[in-house]
């Protein structure tokens, strides 16, 4: 026989062999495959933020399905994304709040007493290796760590400060992880009055470098009902358990304006320290 023959015939044989041990060995270990993840994935809005706590949007169908999370963790997800999730495992579509991120400071730019910074435009390396280039060490910096780690554009870098649009926020927390000052904490979307600044230092001390922040004169306290504002230190908060009305803004006066409304703030309505 042709030696060309034999090893074609040769070959062949092998393979086939071979062919026949893939398919028993991938027979033999092959996983199972839920329909209903890859079903579930599809009615995900497929930011893959992570804001749910898992790895993407495939990781968080399979805990939906497996009874590890709910549909209304995914902070995407829409009413109508819940629901049809919800509907289609055959489960109860939870209710759920929104909520957004809300940077707890007011010290633009035109407002902050400023040194030179000469560093790399990133927050996290600027409290690193000088603090950023504001004079209040508890302020923002405005070099846009948080708006580059939101995926859906809800935050601006206008004149040196973070603000967040609430009505982009999905809250997927991603801008709080990534904030070296810890000023960005996730409220009810519901509440639109905010105290936009963080400084636990006296009055006095906080005016000399910032003209908005707020020095705890307790306007807000006493123009509010009680236990709406709360008074921590040298610094007012609002109670997101028991939230202001909007009206409260103009009752209070605030001097510094750094009561705000995170509608209005976000719009820029207030460019300059009140008088």
């Amino acid at each position: 026989m042709d030696t060309a023959l034999v090893a074609i015939v040769s070959t062949g044989a092998i393979g086939g062999v071979l062919g026949v041990v893939i398919g028993v060995v991938a027979k033999a270990f092959a996983v199972e495959t839920d329909e209903r993840i890859e079903r579930v994935g599809e009615l995900l809005p497929g930011a893959n933020c992570g804001g749910c706590g898992f790895a993407g949007c495939a990781d968080f169908a399979k805990a939906v399905v497996g009874a590890r999370a709910l549909p209304g963790q995914c902070p995407v997800c829409s009413p109508d994304d819940v629901r049809n999730i919800s509907q289609y495992l055959g489960i109860e579509a939870e209710q759920k709040e929104k909520r957004v991120a809300v940077v707890r400071c007011s010290g633009d730019c035109a407002n902050t007493v400023r040194t030179l910074y000469n560093g790399i435009r990133d927050c996290r390396s600027a409290v690193v290796v000088a603090g950023g280039a504001k004079g209040c060490d508890h302020g923002c910096l405005g070099f846009g760590s948080c708006a580059n780690a939101c995926p859906f554009g809800a935050i601006e870098i206008r004149d040196g400060l973070a603000v967040v649009h609430p009505e982009l926020c999905v809250g997927c927390e991603n801008c709080v992880a990534t904030c070296p000052k810890n000023l960005i904490v996730m409220v009810q979307a519901s509440v639109d009055v905010h105290v936009y600044c963080n400084s636990p230092e006296k009055g006095a001390a906080k005016r000399l470098v910032c003209k908005t922040a707020c020095i705890a004169c307790r306007k807000c306290v006493k123009a509010g009902e009680e236990g709406q504002m709360v008074v921590d230190g040298f610094l007012v908060r609002t109670n997101y358990e028991n939230p202001p009305t909007t009206d409260l803004v103009e009752k209070s006066q605030c001097p510094t304006s750094a009561l705000r409304l995170a509608s209005k703030h976000a719009a820029n309505e207030y460019q300059g320290a009140a008088k």
